[in-house]
């Protein structure tokens, strides 16, 4: 979301179109379920066809919905692993593995996180109202 809000402020619509076609085509190889493939294979389809057959407004409007959709998108996550990890629910979360790994509190990866995700929506948010 932040580097397609960089993008987005530096006017390179098209840029971000392929970019994330290309992010989307590098997690096809990862996807293990034939859903998350066809969901992928759809949005990526979806990515291209704006990006070629779509008029310059619609293109922007379009690149602009799906980087404010990652931005949001990611922070509602870590406010539910906090919640999760309050009540018991996620022992075996990222924050908790690498909290194991570095011998630090989990607490501080959860809030490392959450850094990242306000951050990352703050900026991105900056740059796409070119505050």
């Amino acid at each position: 979301g932040l580097g397609g809000a960089a993008l987005l402020s530096a006017h390179r619509i098209t840029l971000l179109l392929w970019a994330a076609t290309a992010l989307l085509l590098a997690m096809l190889v990862m996807i293990r379920n034939a859903y998350g493939a066809l969901t992928m294979v759809l949005t990526g389809g979806t990515f291209v066809l704006v990006s070629w057959l779509a008029p310059a407004q619609v293109q922007a409007a379009f690149a602009y919905a799906a980087v404010w959709f990652l931005l949001l998108g990611g922070v509602r996550p870590v406010f539910e692993l906090g919640a999760k990890r309050r009540h018991g629910g996620a022992p075996d979360s990222d924050a908790d593995q690498l909290g194991r790994l570095t011998h630090t509190p989990a607490v501080l990866w959860l809030f490392l996180f959450h850094a990242v995700a306000l951050c990352s929506l703050i900026g991105g948010g900056r740059w796409l109202l070119n505050l």
